[in-house]
């Protein structure tokens, strides 16, 4: 509870960042929901056992829960803040097989089942930038996959969601997340802003190390975790015998 009122507190501090970024998630919601609705009523979608289903979304969220761990630094993002992991993966391979609003429920299951294992440092601030970032980019790639379920629609997919998740994740960092974090950290912003000028001079305040850190940072992610998927996708899926 203490934690959840540290939260609180914090997005008291920054209102409009924070509500801003609940908008983003409902948008983000609106859309898995939606495209779902219209799958649906086009007959596209093929029903699943509510079993299999709930068993596969369990087993790609623990996987997703894991990888979280193995944490990779880049060269250019201050290692104390980012680093990159591919627990998107399953994610996304779970949201091409079931669509977009299963996706957003391995994204949260995936993070809970890390909380699970390792109680939250951020007041929870860290891991609800971690799922609407996740989200951010998993819905749209697997919402435009699923209407014609190709090649050709997956590549569409995966770069309209690296896309995204450089904008909401630039914007969800400038606005909401480092303002945050300089707040529970004790420490003031322009010190989290001196750490990405060390590695690049030309960052000189939040904007900058938005658009010069955090938009290559996402972007490196949403095209490896892009290539990763597009080429073990269609084995895995077929090992689970699910057709697509």
């Amino acid at each position: 509870m203490k934690k959840l009122e540290k939260f609180w507190e914090l997005s008291k501090g920054n209102l409009g960042a924070f509500v801003l970024s609940i908008s983003m998630m409902f948008i983000i919601i609106v859309i898995a929901v939606g495209s779902e609705m219209l799958l649906k009523k086009k007959g596209i979608y093929k029903k699943v056992s509510p079993t299999k289903k709930i068993t596969i979304i369990g087993m790609f969220s623990a996987l997703a829960a894991v990888l979280m761990y193995f944490e990779i630094p880049l060269w250019f993002a201050p290692p104390e803040i980012y680093k990159l992991d591919f627990s998107e993966i399953p994610v996304l391979i779970c949201s091409f097989i079931f669509g977009p609003v299963s996706g957003i429920v391995c994204e949260l299951v995936k993070i809970l089942i890390k909380l699970v294992i390792k109680p939250t440092s951020t007041a929870f601030v860290g891991e609800f930038a971690n799922f609407l970032v996740g989200c951010s980019f998993v819905v749209p790639a697997s919402a435009i996959y699923h209407f014609g379920k190709s090649r050709k629609k997956a590549v569409i997919g995966m770069i309209t969601g690296t896309v995204m998740i450089a904008v909401v994740g630039s914007l969800l960092n400038a606005l909401f997340l480092l303002p945050v974090f300089s707040v529970f950290y004790g420490m003031d912003l322009s010190v989290i802003v001196s750490m990405g000028t060390a590695l690049n001079a030309t960052v000189t305040d939040v904007m900058t190390f938005a658009a010069l850190i955090v938009v290559p940072f996402n972007l490196i992610k949403g095209i490896l975790v892009s290539i990763t998927v597009f080429f073990i996708y269609k084995p895995i899926s077929s090992i689970l015998k699910v057709k697509l």
